[in-house]
């Protein structure tokens, strides 16, 4: 059973007791949070596909941490101009232990544990 949402402009393949890291969201740690932006339900083989969403279908979290993610470095240079900059960044995140996904009234799958601190790293 797993959902695909949109959260910050960016698509995440989600299960039920697993934590995702999205961008920063603006809700304090143990507060729920709904994704409404659900673009895809599978469930037992079925593949419910929306147009541009599903109908009905939402995805409820639960808010870990905020953190900043670690420390990209970029460099820009133009060769023979004496140009050149540096620069980095830091991307501040929001971990979020995935708790139901639900189809209208119906619970499709729901965490039976407390949120731990179970790390899932997507493209860190």
């Amino acid at each position: 059973m797993y959902a695909v949402i949109e959260s910050g402009g960016q698509q995440h393949r989600v299960e039920v007791s697993t934590a995702i890291q999205v961008d920063r969201l603006p809700v304090p740690v143990g507060e729920r949070v709904t994704f409404d932006r659900v673009y895809l339900v599978c469930r037992e083989g079925e593949v419910l596909v929306g147009q541009p969403t599903v109908p009905e279908a939402s995805v409820t979290g639960r808010v870990v941490r905020h953190f900043r993610g670690r420390k990209i470095r970029g460099f820009k240079y133009k060769p023979k101009k004496r140009y050149s900059r540096r620069f980095g960044q830091r991307a501040e995140l929001t971990e979020v232990f995935i708790e139901e996904i639900r189809l209208g009234e119906e619970v499709l799958a729901a965490a039976e544990e407390e949120p731990g601190r179970q790390e899932e790293n997507h493209g860190s």
